[in-house]
């Protein structure tokens, strides 16, 4: 493994560990066992690595919250893929919480770094089309405005169900409960139209 291998590595490890906004460049490079200056030779600057590492790190997290498990049976209808897939993320708010605390950290630079909104902003684009996809089998090429509603209605939860876990796991919504609400929700909207 090269430097610049050695230095996602350890800016990965650093994200889990110290976060986003505590991690130094001097700690990436001892996680990494890398010279410092490697950072600015390989990234340009520790936060394009920093960006670079969370992004690879929260694609990894939605590829698994989306897909679940290698051994669980997919489940055939929409309904139960999507409690599903939340039940997951609510899993992943205990082990994954490093990773989700360092996401909410880069949102907060997000507003002043303009590149950091920006790679944030594409990466959401591209889990809004995977999301219609893998629970809806909605093609972004077919129906590329339902796709992207229902992928973004799938964003927003995702981002609420999350925060309400890491800020009062003992109070946060289940998946049934987020399933539940969803149904009642369809209901009232049906009823309106």
């Amino acid at each position: 493994m090269g430097h610049r291998e050695q230095l996602m590595a350890g800016a990965k490890r650093c994200l889990e560990e110290r976060g986003f906004a505590r991690t130094t460049s001097r700690d990436i490079a001892a996680a990494a066992n890398a010279p410092l200056g490697t950072i600015n030779y390989h990234y340009g600057s520790k936060e394009r690595l920093l960006n670079a590492a969370l992004l690879e790190s929260l694609d990894e997290w939605s590829e698994q919250v989306r897909s679940g498990s290698a051994e669980a049976a997919p489940a055939p209808e929409a309904g139960a893929r999507v409690e599903s897939m939340w039940a997951r993320i609510i899993e992943s708010a205990t082990t994954d919480r490093p990773l989700l605390v360092a996401s909410a950290e880069a949102l907060a630079q997000a507003e002043r770094a303009t590149e950091i909104r920006q790679q944030l902003a594409e990466a959401f684009e591209r889990s809004r089309t995977a999301l219609a996809v893998d629970l809806h089998g909605i093609e972004d090429t077919e129906e590329g405005e339902v796709a992207r509603a229902v992928g973004s209605v799938h964003m927003a939860l995702i981002a609420g169900l999350t925060q309400q876990w890491l800020v009062d796991p003992e109070r946060a919504p289940s998946a049934r409960e987020v399933a539940t609400g969803l149904r009642r929700i369809a209901q009232a909207l049906e009823s309106d139209a």
